[in-house]
C-alpha cells in the first residue's frame, strides 16, 4: 500500500472513531441528503454534522465517485463513464506507448488522471475539456508552445489531443524525455 493509501486509510478510520459511524454509513447518509454537488456535500458535512473539510472533502469524493468507502473502484473505468466514454480508447492507445518505455513505468490512477511514475512522476493522462485528452508533461526548462502549453498543478507542460493520429512522434518524444529524466 502507497503512503497515500495508508493516509486515507487512516483518516477513514479517525472519521469513523470519531462520528461512531463507519464510512459506508457516512457515504449513504450523504447520498439520501439530497445534494448531488461536490460542493453542496461538502458543505452539508461542514455545517450540518461539524466535519472538517479534509473529512467532508473525502466523504463527498467518495460519494461523487460512486464507490463506498469500503469497495474496490475502477478509477479509469469512472473516469471515463458518461460523457467520456468516447475518449478512453484514445487513452488507452496513449498508455500502451508510455508503457513501451521500459518496464519500469508505473501507473498510478488517481481521481481525474492517471500519472505515469518512474523513478518520480514524469507525466499525466486525463479526460480533457470538449471530448479531449489532456496530456501532462514535466519538462523543466522548455519553452511553453502553442501545442506544448505551459501547464499547472503537477505537470509543467500539457498537450491535449483529440484523435491517435495527435499521438504522434512529437508528442511521445516529449514524453520520452519526461520519463528519461524521472
Amino acid at each position: 500500500m502507497s503512503v497515500v493509501d495508508d493516509a486515507s486509510e487512516t483518516q477513514k478510520r479517525n472519521i469513523e472513531l470519531a462520528t461512531g459511524r463507519s464510512m459506508d454509513e457516512w457515504v449513504a447518509l450523504a447520498r439520501s441528503s439530497g445534494h448531488e454537488r461536490h460542493s453542496d456535500i461538502l458543505a452539508w458535512l461542514k455545517t450540518q454534522h461539524g466535519f472538517s473539510h479534509g473529512n467532508a472533502n473525502l466523504i463527498a469524493l467518495l460519494v461523487k465517485r460512486g464507490a463506498v468507502a469500503t469497495g474496490e473502484l475502477d478509477l479509469v473505468a469512472t473516469m471515463y463513464s458518461g460523457t467520456r466514454t468516447a475518449v478512453r480508447p484514445l487513452h488507452d492507445h496513449v498508455i500502451a506507448q508510455v508503457v513501451a518505455f521500459g518496464g519500469d513505468v508505473e501507473l498510478a490512477p488517481k481521481q481525474a488522471y492517471v500519472s505515469l511514475r518512474r523513478a518520480k512522476q514524469f507525466g499525466t493522462v486525463g479526460p480533457g475539456p470538449k471530448g479531449t485528452l489532456e496530456i501532462g508533461v514535466n519538462l523543466s526548462g522548455h519553452e511553453a508552445t502553442e501545442r506544448l502549453q505551459a501547464g499547472g498543478g503537477m505537470c509543467t507542460h500539457r498537450v491535449r489531443i483529440a484523435s491517435v493520429a495527435e499521438c504522434d512522434t512529437e508528442l511521445l518524444g516529449w514524453l520520452h524525455e519526461a520519463y528519461e529524466r524521472a
